[in-house]
Parts: C-alpha cells; sequence; structure tokens
C-alpha cells in the first residue's frame, strides 16, 4: 500500500523509500517547500502524514484504522534486527490446472511486489527468543493459498518440529487460489495435518489474524493454534460478508465477523494493538520455553518468608469463630475478595486467553497463564464480579456450558505444555438458564470431571468463596483441594436443601449445619487437604496476607510433585476421589 520497492531480504535498519521530487535548479532553492508524502486513510478519509503513520506502525493517528502491512515491514516491527532467515524461497510457482494466463499473471504480481509468492517463511528471534515466523501478503494475489503457500508453511511446520521451534503466522489471505482449483483445496488439509503433527510434538503455534483473514486460510491452518491473537478490527471468517449477504439475502451488522466479535464469540484468545505486538509474542515465547518438573522459581524469592503481619495474626486469633449459616452469608458476600484478586497478587504477568473456540467467551471464568516466581502456570477462576454492574456481566458467577468449555481447553493445554494447573472457585453452581441447557451444560461439566481425571500434570484447586454442587466440582477435581476458612462446598444451597428434603426453605439456617458444608467439616471429612486461614475475614485489608500464605503453600505443593511422572498424578487424583 505505502510502497513499490522491490526487495529480496530484509534490512532492519532500512528506511521506506522515500519518493523524492525533481531537484530543484539553484536559483530555486529558497524557494522551494519540502515535498511530504502523504497517504489517505481508507476510514476517516483524511490526508496523512505517511512517515508519521510509518513511526505509528501502519495505524492512522487519527481514527485508529490498521493498513495492511508488507511481509518486509512486519519482519521489521517483530524480528529482532538482523536474525530473519528466509526459508525455502526457491519454491516456483506452477499451473497445477493449466489455467489460462496464470503464469502471466503470477509473473506480473512478482514484478510488481518483488515477492515470488504470498508467504514468506523463515527463522528469526523475537526479544532473544527462538522461533520460525511466517508472514502472508496481501499484496500477492490476496494472500491466496496456492500450493506453494501451502508447501511453504508444510515445510516450515515440519522444519519446526525437527527442530523443536515454535512458530508464529501472520495470516492475511481471500482464501484459496481459484486458478488452482482443487489443488489450493488439497492444501488445507496438507497445512492442518502439518500443524497436528507439530502440536503433538509439544510444541507451540500462534497464529496472528490480520486483515482479512477469510476462505480456506480460516478453515485450516489459521485457527489451529494454541494462542490465537488477532489484530484491531480485522476481518476474520470462512465466508466473506458478501457471499453471506448474497446467500441469505441480509444485510449484517456492524462490527460483523471483525476481531472484535471473534475474541466474544469464543474463537480468539487475545486482540493485540499493534504497538505491544512484539513483546506480546516475546512474553508468550517466554511462557512456553521448556521446563523440567514443577518447580522452576526464581532463586531471588527462595528466602521469602510468606508470614502474615502481627496485625493479620491478631486479627486472626480473636475473630468470633463463625456458624455454619453465618459462613454461608460471609461466603456470598460481593466484598469478599475475588479469584482475580488472588491472581493479581501471587502471579506474576498474567496473560488472560478467552474462548471455549465453539461458540462463545464466558466472562464468568477467567484464565491465562502466568509465572509463580518464575515457574509457569495456568490458572483459571471463576469470577463473579467486584460491582453490581461487573456482577451482570458474568453471570454472577455462574458458569455456562462455554465456560466450562473454556477452562478444560486451558488445562489440556497446560497438560501439553507441562504447566502446573491452579484453580479458584467461587460459585453458587453452573447457571441453570434456557440457553445452558441447549447449549449442553450436562455435558459440559461431564467433560470436565471426565477430562480432568487423567490430566498429566499436578492441579491445585482453591475453594475461596461459595462451592455449589457440580458447577463447582467442574473445576475442582484436584490432586489436592484446599478451602478458606469461611468459605463453603455443598451439594446444593442451604436453601435448596431444605426445601427438598423438608419442604420448607425456612429451613435454611438449619439444612446448613446438618449438610456439613465447611472447611472445618470437610477437612474431618478428608474431601478437602488444607484450610487457609481468612486472618479475620476475606476482605481487602487481608488480601496481602492470605495471598502471601497460598503462595508460600502452593510452592510447597509444586516441590512436592517435582519428580512425579503425568501417570502418577493423574492415578493420584484418581485414587483421591475413588475412596469416597
Amino acid at each position: 500500500m505505502f510502497f513499490n520497492k522491490k526487495y529480496i531480504k530484509v534490512n532492519h535498519n532500512e528506511e521506506p523509500e522515500k519518493t523524492q521530487a525533481e531537484e530543484p535548479k539553484q536559483e530555486e532553492v529558497k524557494e522551494t517547500a519540502p515535498v511530504v508524502e502523504t497517504v489517505t486513510c481508507k476510514i476517516c478519509k483524511k490526508e496523512l502524514d505517511k512517515q508519521r503513520v510509518i513511526k505509528n506502525k501502519y495505524v492512522c493517528y487519527e481514527c485508529g484504522y490498521y493498513f495492511r502491512v508488507r511481509t518486509k515491514n512486519r519482519i521489521r516491527m517483530v524480528a529482532d534486527a538482523g536474525t530473519f532467515e528466509t526459508w525455502d524461497n526457491d519454491l516456483k510457482t506452477g499451473n497445477p490446472l493449466n489455467f489460462p494466463e496464470y503464469e502471466e499473471k503470477v509473473a506480473a504480481t512478482q514484478e510488481k511486489t518483488g515477492l515470488n509468492e504470498g508467504v514468506t517463511m523463515g527463522s528469526c528471534t523475537i526479544n532473544g527468543e527462538k522461533t520460525v515466523l511466517g508472514v502472508i501478503d496481501a499484496r500477492f494475489m490476496m494472500g491466496s493459498m496456492g500450493h506453494v503457500v501451502g508447501e511453504r508453511i508444510t515445510r516450515a511446520m515440519e522444519k519446526a518440529t525437527e527442530q523443536k521451534l515454535p512458530v508464529i503466522l501472520f495470516c492475511c489471505s481471500g482464501g484459496a487460489r481459484m486458478q488452482e482449483g482443487i489443488i489450493s483445496l488439497m492444501q488445507m488439509a496438507k497445512t492442518s495435518a502439518a500443524v497436528k503433527r507439530h502440536s503433538d510434538a509439544g510444541l507451540l503455534y500462534i497464529p496472528v489474524l490480520t486483515d482479512p483473514t477469510t476462505g480456506g486460510v480460516t478453515a485450516s491452518f489459521a485457527m489451529l493454534g494454541d494462542i490465537i491473537l488477532a489484530e484491531p478490527g480485522a476481518l476474520i471468517g470462512f465466508a466473506g460478508p458478501r457471499v453471506i449477504e448474497q446467500t441469505i439475502g441480509e444485510k449484517l451488522p456492524d462490527g460483523f465477523q471483525r476481531a472484535e466479535f471473534q475474541l466474544k464469540h469464543g474463537f480468539v484468545d487475545a486482540i493485540v494493538e499493534r504497538e505491544e505486538l512484539k513483546d506480546t509474542l516475546g512474553k508468550i515465547l517466554r511462557l512456553h520455553r521448556p521446563t523440567e518438573g514443577y518447580a522452576n522459581f526464581d532463586p531471588a524469592h527462595d528466602d521469602d518468608r510468606y508470614e502474615p503481619t502481627e496485625l493479620m495474626r491478631e486479627r486472626n486469633t480473636f475473630s468470633r469463630p463463625l456458624e455454619p449459616w453465618d459462613k454461608v452469608m460471609a461466603a456470598r458476600q460481593m466484598k469478599r475478595l475475588a479469584s482475580v484478586d488472588y491472581m493479581g497478587q501471587i502471579f506474576d504477568e498474567f496473560m488472560e486467553l478467552h474462548g471455549d473456540r465453539y461458540f462463545r467467551d464466558d466472562p464468568a471464568i477467567v484464565g491465562g497463564i502466568a509465572y509463580l516466581d518464575g515457574q509457569p502456570v495456568t490458572v483459571i477462576g471463576v469470577h463473579k464480579g467486584k460491582d453490581l454492574k461487573d456482577c451482570k456481566e458474568r453471570n454472577f458467577g455462574m458458569p455456562s456450558p462455554e465456560g466450562y468449555r473454556k477452562a478444560i481447553r486451558l488445562m489440556k493445554q497446560a497438560e501439553k505444555f507441562n504447566r502446573p494447573i491452579i484453580t479458584f472457585v467461587n460459585t453458587s453452581g453452573a447457571y441453570p438458564g434456557k440457553e445452558a441447557e441447549e447449549n449442553g451444560q450436562g455435558e459440559a461439566i461431564a467433560r470436565n470431571l471426565y477430562e480432568m481425571s487423567g490430566i498429566q500434570v499436578p492441579i491445585l484447586c482453591l475453594m475461596i468463596g461459595e462451592g455449589g454442587s457440580g458447577g463447582a466440582l467442574a473445576l475442582a477435581v484436584g490432586n489436592e483441594v484446599w478451602m478458606m476458612e469461611n468459605a463453603t462446598y455443598s451439594i446444593l444451597s442451604p436453601e435448596g436443601f431444605a426445601s427438598i428434603l423438608w419442604k420448607d426453605g425456612k429451613r435454611a439456617k438449619e439444612a446448613a449445619t446438618v449438610m456439613k458444608i465447611t472447611a472445618q467439616d470437610l477437612k474431618e471429612l478428608s474431601v478437602v487437604d488444607k484450610v487457609i486461614p481468612e486472618y479475620g475475614g476475606a476482605d481487602d485489608d487481608a488480601l496481602t496476607s492470605i495471598a502471601a500464605w497460598m503462595k508460600g503453600n502452593m510452592k510447597e505443593f509444586l516441590r512436592a510433585q517435582n519428580h512425579k511422572s503425568g501417570k502418577q498424578f493423574a492415578q493420584e487424583r484418581y485414587d483421591r476421589f475413588r475412596k469416597f
């Protein structure tokens, strides 16, 4: 879009070519104004200073529109200077169907763009982390997937598998290449199979979806990543908007198929601003470095004393022990510390990942990856909300099927990359609504119990508020289960219990005692392994002390798991629940 200069290799120090005016005669120098190159924004239609746009990572500084980025500029923005090495750039484009004038069109495109095909693959480092990097360029026949595009991606995946390297692929495509017909279609299966082999080797793949990512590319390698990122506003879909409108005869709503739409519907993990993209990719690569064991803690924190302050000790000592019904009320308080409070206090560099890859992103479940003093972990929590508006948006912490499916997706991802899993549970139960039943609430909960029982990394579950029925258990099949001293965990609410057994919901207070739902009761029944002190109440004043207790004990838990095998974790989890 910006420059017509031909190129073969990337020079990270190269300035974009500037269009120079004819050199003025000597006597005209004082009267000639400097030439300012401009470009017009597609959205706001304003005439922009090209150099300012370039400095702004090819983003319109007036309206935020994301210009499409050429291959060499994309590599320059993401790869460390001087590290990119091209792979398989000598593959020639053929004409498998003998399509009329196809060779001429390819040659003309090569001449115009300086590229010999629509994708460039190679290796580089990003913030010092070695990776395979690929870029699809929309200027080359709209980034369409011909046999050379498919072959380059497949070879890069195979080479990455051999060298045990992650892959990052910037996707930008109109889909299949029509001139190659069925041969183009075969590239979808070929590239997907290569991604599968790369994944089976336990390696990381990150597609970055840019504008547009459509058709056969979306329906193959673009949507098969471990972590899928997107640029703001990118068009992402299988059938293009015009095709959909012509097929169904309806006008599509604003924002349909854009990155934000895909995030809401569960198909994208995160939308990342271009300014932050390199650092985000570098962070993800660091989090996925191969590790041995589960206690790779930063030595600088070895001497940390996870001890409460004297004030907190006194607060805990003099706090009045609560009756079961009082604990029910305490666990339900909106001001009670939430999963995100503990996550923010205990872990470093938390990156939230979104979506179940099927239907929607459920905000009642917050999950992602982070460090526990240098040890990568997967963290998942039920979040009720911090105020009334937040609670409504998060459905008061009652997960839908897509929430449970998001959680198990992240757990399976943790298993692939050998990361421990830590969950924070605080829910009155799974959402009992019409939509939840239509989308398979029972199946989603059952699937979590089924999958969690066999996951081959350690799982630690913390009951931090309400633990309501199967909706809570679906995130609590752990090698150990800890419970806060004023939390509750029960087959259903005391009100429901009293209504069902005694036909009198007013006897809920009595039911709370009979049901044995407190941490102390459940410790005696071996349902929970540790009781977490609350230091007078799980409120903002106690956060530092509670989180310190949790963090220190989490590290001890992981040290104890350090030399166990994956099969041991699954067997111990099986034995734990088998005894009940």
